[in-house]
């Protein structure tokens, strides 16, 4: 990602033309996800799987419990598009239009300079993907999942959506039926990453929806960190995301999960994430939300092994017109797990920034320890941030700390800075980095900085 953005009009109205789009069709119908699996070439257990989950879809409501959905029009959306036929091998055969976008976000220089591994998704398709040749002599598998499903079927078929079933809610059932691209990371036992690995994931076209899967391994003993970009042209109607991570983290074994998501301000966020971590491993997960309409994202970690432990550490910005309703879930579900849930909140121009969490500790969780700390940044008179924990304790042995701080800028603060020479706007972000400074120091440097740009970015014309 790069950290040469000028302003909003480069991130989120920077687009290619999308002739392809005359191919497609709005809506979704048995046909539709029947073309996908067809075209993808996909054994018969996934045609099934595809089609329970479209009838699961189609009973579904609307989630109710949380920012209103009601004018988000399903039939106006397109599922699926091919932008390009097939998977280049070489970053040069990428068509130049849509590798030209992939440049301004800095990922061919990432891979060559600090990246175990990269993939990129166009659309409904990854359009590339590499895995430095001393991972794979370790026996690690970075692929597409597209290919991931036909090469590796022991692998992917006894864990695709186990962790994130169908039944989960209306999205997941969406997602389970019209998925495609993502990426599949499997990490033989004992074997440690030290370099990151990222995939990106683009929408580029009018009225697109995007529904990659990414499916993680992470065998005993192993160690590594992922990271997911996402990002959107604005075109003025509404665009969803609907994508699906779900991670294994085995016994002993270390994951972080990182994503720095940038959607256009007509697109819906409504993405699934969810780990399942065995005894004495960690699962890392920190994130940046930026963008969209409305995001729902709730990161949630099960702990099913004794010892087993969790991270989530997240930020949200809520700008004009937008709702983030994010979070982090926790299960505790067996003996001395702990988890720590750090989340900042920004508001502006109107925003409205909500914390929505949930920690249960199971019967047979005797000695769970839990920290949750949601701090929120309000910036103007007519912005809103709300919070909203729940806790369901069913084992009296837990200890289980919450602290919820909501505020505004220090005036004191804002006067130092600007008799040091900053302008308004400029001493207002810095303030906000600062704040968002324990979640963006956990990112390596070039992300960390990516993210403080987003800030700058929607600080413009904050104040003064």
């Amino acid at each position: 990602m790069s950290a040469d953005i000028k302003s909003h009009d480069s991130l989120w109205d920077d687009y290619n033309q999308s002739d392809y789009m005359q191919q497609t069709k709005n809506g979704l119908t048995e046909a539709l996800v029947r073309q996908i699996s067809a075209e993808k070439e996909e054994p018969e257990w996934m045609l099934t799987h595809r089609l329970e989950s479209l009838a699961q879809f189609q009973k579904m409501s609307l989630p109710t419990w949380g920012p209103d959905l009601s004018t988000l029009n399903l039939d106006k959306i397109t599922y699926y598009a091919k932008a390009m036929e097939g998977q280049a091998q070489n970053w040069d055969d990428v068509p130049a239009d849509i590798k030209n976008t992939f440049d301004k976000l800095g990922i061919p220089k990432a891979e060559q300079e600090v990246l175990a591994g990269v993939g990129a998704q166009y659309e409904s398709t990854v359009i590339y993907h590499s895995l430095k040749e001393e991972y794979q002599k370790k026996g690690v598998i970075f692929e597409d999942l597209d290919v991931a499903l036909k090469k590796y079927p022991e692998l992917v078929r006894p864990n695709f959506m186990k962790v994130m079933p169908v039944s989960l809610h209306k999205f997941a059932a969406l997602h389970g039926a019209v998925w495609s691209g993502g990426t599949f990371l499997y990490i033989p036992a004992g074997v440690v990453i030290d370099e990151p690995l990222q995939a990106y994931f683009r929408m580029n076209a009018k009225g697109m929806g995007q529904f990659e899967h990414t499916l993680i391994i992470v065998e005993a003993g192993a160690q590594a960190h992922y990271i997911e970009g996402c990002s959107a042209p604005r075109y003025g109607v509404d665009s969803l995301h609907a994508g699906g991570v779900e991670i294994y983290v085995r016994e002993g074994a270390r994951f972080r999960y990182s994503s720095v998501e940038s959607w256009s301000k007509d697109a819906y966020n409504l993405n699934t994430k969810r780990a399942l971590v065995e005894k004495k491993a960690h699962m890392e997960w920190v994130g940046g939300n930026f963008g969209s309409n409305v995001t729902m994202l709730y990161p949630c970690s099960i702990l099913v092994g004794e010892g087993a432990s969790a991270d989530h550490l997240g930020v949200a910005f809520a700008n004009e017109g937008q709702t983030q309703d994010t979070g982090a879930k926790v299960i505790h579900a067996a003996k001395n797990t702990s988890s720590n849930i750090v989340m900042k909140s920004i508001s502006k121009g109107g925003g409205k920034s909500i914390y929505r969490g949930l920690v249960e500790i199971a019967p047979q969780a005797d000695n769970a320890v839990v920290s949750v700390q949601c701090d929120a940044l309000i910036l103007d008179e007519i912005s809103v941030s709300d919070t909203i924990p729940v806790m369901k304790i069913n084992n009296a042995s837990a200890t289980i700390a919450h602290e919820a701080n909501a505020g505004k800028i220090n005036a004191e603060d804002m006067f130092y800075l600007r008799s040091r020479g900053l302008k308004e706007a400029e001493a207002a972000a810095m303030i906000v980095n600062g704040f968002i400074e324990p979640i963006t120091k956990e990112l390596p440097l070039e992300y960390s900085v990516e993210m403080n740009r987003m800030v700058e970015l929607e600080m413009e014309n904050s104040v003064g």
